[in-house]
């Protein structure tokens, strides 16, 4: 999707955007609701809405917004119990340096995030220096 200022606020253009499932964002309404048709993935953002979102923050000055945007994207291939574990794991004292390398190493191999992947190993090395790594 390509997006600019003049796309703003994507929900404006439901035609344009779809939830995690690809049902189109004007099909999710209080009818779709009521009638049972909705699953749970027709609530998440997907990932090109993520992307197209941090588009228009780059373009208007918030490149942190998108950055964080970006990240959030990628981590839509994510599964959700997946998500929780590598939480934890990037909790202090959690993980040692070669599990959280193995985890960015995951990260950009099976799901294809090698943005959240540099993240993670920048972290083990934060870690590290800051000793805030479990002993093995």
């Amino acid at each position: 999707m390509q997006t600019t200022t003049q796309s703003y606020p994507l929900a404006d253009h439901p035609e344009q955007i779809a939830a995690a499932s690809g049902r189109p964002l004007d099909q999710i309404d209080i009818d779709a609701v009521i009638s049972g048709q909705l699953s749970p993935a027709d609530l998440q953002i997907s990932g090109e809405t993520l992307r197209a979102q941090a588009q228009i923050a780059r373009q208007n000055g918030y490149a942190q917004l998108a950055e964080n945007l970006e990240r959030a994207a990628e981590l839509t291939a994510v599964p959700n119990e997946e998500l929780l574990k590598m939480y934890g794991m990037l909790r202090p004292e959690r993980s040692t340096h070669a599990e959280l390398v193995a985890l960015a190493e995951r990260l950009e191999n099976e799901f294809n995030a090698p943005v959240n992947a540099a993240f993670v190993r920048e972290a083990a090395e934060v870690y590290r220096e800051r000793k805030l790594l479990r002993r093995s």
